[in-house]
């Protein structure tokens, strides 16, 4: 099926985000570890650590969004499929990743929109100047990547629809 090879393309996608936002951890560990160092016991601390720290900190977002997703590691309640069986959440789940679909797509053009105006609308950090825009497009991609794959699994899910359960179901 081409959704799942779709599905199977945008896992590998989500993965090199993943490693990104993995080293951009331990990135962050060892920037906050100097920063402490500089700050306590030298007592002249690090001008500009803050935006170094937010932008930081906006990749690892973006490297986690849709691996997580994927991996089932964000929250998520399964009440209703023990109270209502899977006659109920095939129609529930059609409508929650109808509703992710719409809500991610709303997310991603309002990055790209932030984006496009850049360092002309002020989007920069406050003592570095470092510009918005790259990492706005940074979580852009990773929110598109997201979206599809809830595309992915929404057709998937369609095409179980009748079956006992749908691939995509976290347990």
């Amino acid at each position: 099926m081409i959704a799942q090879k779709c599905l199977s393309l945008l896992d590998r996608v989500a993965a090199v985000l993943a490693i990104i936002g993995g080293a951009t951890v331990v990135f962050l560990v060892g920037l906050t570890v100097v920063s402490v160092f500089w700050r306590y016991l030298l007592n002249d601390p690090i001008y500009g650590i803050t935006d170094i720290s937010r932008m930081s900190l906006a990749v690892i977002v973006a490297g986690s969004l849709a691996y997580g997703a994927r991996q089932g590691g964000f929250v998520h309640v399964d009440i209703l499929k023990a109270v209502a069986g899977r006659k109920w959440t095939r129609y529930t789940d059609l409508l929650v990743r109808l509703a992710g679909i719409a809500i991610v797509g709303a997310a991603t053009w309002a990055l790209r929109e932030e984006a496009r105006c850049g360092f002309e609308c002020g989007e920069f950090t406050d003592n570095l100047e470092i510009m918005h825009p790259p990492f706005y497009w940074m979580l852009a991609i990773a929110m598109s990547v997201y979206g599809l794959m809830l595309v992915c699994e929404l057709i998937i899910g369609l095409a179980h629809f009748d079956a006992a359960n749908d691939p995509n179901e976290y347990e």
